[in-house]
């Protein structure tokens, strides 16, 4: 039998039913909510980055909602932050690689 011990989408357990198979599974506390969604970001970024599909960031975008609901921010405040950032530093549309600098 896999093992998996990862976070799932909410409907992956009706969806092994459904197959007839039986998941063994709990709910995450939040610290362990918490730590799970970091893994499932990482994952889905190493997914997204060897595949660059809309698929996979889409996956990036439902890992960042929950982690909105978690620290309980408002996706206008990142935004807001983003902006910010971006009028202080720049964005990267002009696709600039530092070398170096020199003194």
């Amino acid at each position: 039998m896999p093992e998996y011990n990862k976070l799932v989408r909410d409907k992956i357990i009706d969806i092994i039913a459904e197959k007839g198979e039986h998941a063994v599974y709990h709910t995450a506390n939040d610290i362990e909510f918490k730590e799970q969604l970091h893994k499932k970001l990482q994952e889905e970024v190493a997914e997204f980055l060897e595949s660059e599909s809309k698929e996979e960031m889409a996956d990036i975008f439902e890992v960042i909602h929950a982690l909105l609901m978690i620290y309980n921010w408002k996706i206008e405040d990142i935004i807001e932050v983003q902006k910010q950032k971006r009028d202080e530093r720049g964005g990267f549309a002009g696709r600039i690689i530092l070398e170096r600098t020199d003194i």
